[in-house]
């Protein structure tokens, strides 16, 4: 069965899930995200969401205009902008 978006914890997604990570450079938050993922030993791509339109248009269309980051989407699914708890980016 199918995790709902609200079910997924971005912290400690599902074995072998796609993890995209759409960032700033300067983004403490960002980092973050992606030195945890790093130690966790758990697989992501991440986009230049400042800097490349086309991966700053598709960031948009997944958060319906959220401009935070990081935008985080597990297998092809939007479930959360920022990083920690509560999220903050």
């Amino acid at each position: 069965m199918e995790l709902s978006v609200k079910e997924i914890d971005v912290q400690h997604p599902p074995s072998g899930a796609k993890i995209e990570l759409y960032i700033k450079d300067d983004c403490p938050f960002c980092a973050q995200a992606m030195d945890y993922y790093d130690a966790a030993g758990i697989v992501f791509a991440s986009y230049d969401a400042q800097n490349d339109r086309e991966r700053r248009q598709e960031m948009l269309a997944y958060t319906s205009g959220d401009p935070t980051v990081p935008a985080i989407v597990v297998d092809g699914r939007y479930v959360q902008s920022g990083w920690g708890r509560p999220p903050r980016g």
